[in-house]
């Protein structure tokens, strides 16, 4: 975990402490506090594109990716597109053994038949359940997502299963995880970098703009007037429940900050609670802009 704090730090601290002037704490210092305040395993890693730096807290451990894998077949989706290996206007379709909660665009289809294009932005706009697996289903399956990782350079992130067992990682297991580094290190390379053609990185970037399940998490501690999108993560289960947010977001004429968080809140905690960590940690990142 990078949360050691250098006898320099120490010293400077001491110093100001003297003249009576408080120092403004880190950034790993405000997370590991909101960590403590708010129980629970929390992990975040920062990406200042502007600046070139990284910070954050625990964001070398692993956690479950949930639903927040679907910004990255998405990102998958549309470089299969640019490759010309498919096309955004076939139609995929499913049956009614297919069905699962929450899937609110792919619910709607009379036919159940959508556009690639309109799958893959429902599953990062909305979360949609039954298109995520159906453009599983059409990539090659999970291992075929995790190679698409490992070819753009992240060693790390996995996806062994579909919809919905791979929210719950099983106790000593790795299966279906990430790293808040390695995530956040992904997403920087799918909005930011080369990953995708111009149009279509600019196509996933309306997606996230456009995606409503996380009003309450990293997004709701940005400022005002930022340019900001986001792709959210709930799993878990009542036992073992997971929130994340992969985000980016910063002022307009800026180089955004790339922001992965992951929370394992303790015991019973309300989803709005949890949100409102996420949220937090989104008011932690803005402030290290400044």
């Amino acid at each position: 975990m990078r949360s050691q704090v250098s006898r320099r730090h120490l010293l400077v601290g001491g110093a100001l402490a003297l003249t009576g002037t408080a120092p403004r704490p880190s950034t790993e210092d405000a997370l590991a506090a909101l960590e403590r305040r708010a129980g629970g395993r929390l992990g975040v890693c920062i990406v200042d594109t502007a600046r070139g730096t990284t910070t954050g807290w625990r964001q070398d451990e692993r956690f479950t990716q949930a639903s927040s894998f679907k910004l990255s077949l998405a990102a998958m989706i549309l470089a299969e597109a640019d490759g010309g290996r498919l096309g955004l206007g076939e139609r995929l379709g499913w049956s009614a053994g297919d069905i699962l909660p929450h899937s609110p665009i792919t619910a709607a289809s009379a036919a159940m038949t959508l556009p690639i294009r309109e799958l893959a932005r429902a599953a990062v706009v909305t979360s949609d359940n039954i298109a995520a697996n159906v453009l599983l289903r059409k990539i090659g399956g999970p291992a075929r997502l995790t190679a698409f990782w490992r070819a753009i350079g992240d060693r790390i992130s996995r996806l062994d299963r579909y919809e919905p067992a791979l929210n719950v990682t099983p106790p000593g297991t790795v299966l279906d995880t990430t790293t808040p580094a390695a995530m956040a290190a992904t997403v920087s390379r799918i909005v930011r970098g080369d990953v995708l053609r111009p149009a279509s990185r600019a196509l996933l970037v309306e997606w996230m703009v456009a995606a409503d399940t996380g009003r309450n998490r990293l997004r709701a501690g940005f400022p005002a007037g930022w340019h900001a999108g986001d792709k959210t993560g709930t799993g878990g289960g009542a036992r073992r429940p997971i929130y994340v947010d992969l985000a980016f977001g910063g002022p307009r004429g800026r180089a955004p900050l790339i922001v992965a968080v992951y929370y394992k809140p303790v015991g019973t905690a309300s989803a709005a609670g949890a949100e409102a960590v996420l949220a937090a940690v989104g008011r932690i990142a803005a402030g290290s802009v400044a």
